[in-house]
């Protein structure tokens, strides 16, 4: 989480990161002062949705394009679920052991983010 914050080093940007283990459950949650307020919702869905579909959550609609229409519908009613950017499984030895989920930039800010923060967990 601190590699994600760090990253916006000269920026003015305030995020918030979510860690999600590989079922789903918060581990961790960092929120920069000044961020927004429902920047706390959005990136634990985005850490949510990447570690229950092991899929980053830009890829997420389009996976969802090739499902059926009662399928994607069942889905997208789902609080938890969003297809927004910033979302990142996690994988160890090809094992997906959670996700990490960044909030309060744009999409290419919080993917950007969320990959520092990533690698930094995964080395």
């Amino acid at each position: 989480m601190n590699a994600a914050i760090g990253a916006t080093e000269g920026l003015e940007l305030r995020i918030v990161v979510a860690v999600m283990d590989q079922g789903g459950n918060l581990a961790g949650l960092l929120r920069m002062g000044g961020s927004f307020l429902a920047s706390s919702d959005y990136t634990q869905w985005k850490a949510w949705t990447a570690a229950s579909f092991s899929i980053l959550t830009h890829d997420f609609a389009a996976h969802m394009d090739n499902e059926s229409a009662h399928v994607r519908d069942g889905i997208a009613v789902h609080q938890q679920v969003s297809c927004l950017p910033g979302g990142i499984p996690l994988f160890k030895d090809g094992v997906l052991v959670g996700a990490i989920g960044v909030s309060g930039g744009t999409g290419e800010q919080d993917i950007s983010r969320a990959s520092a923060g990533a690698d930094a967990i995964t080395g």
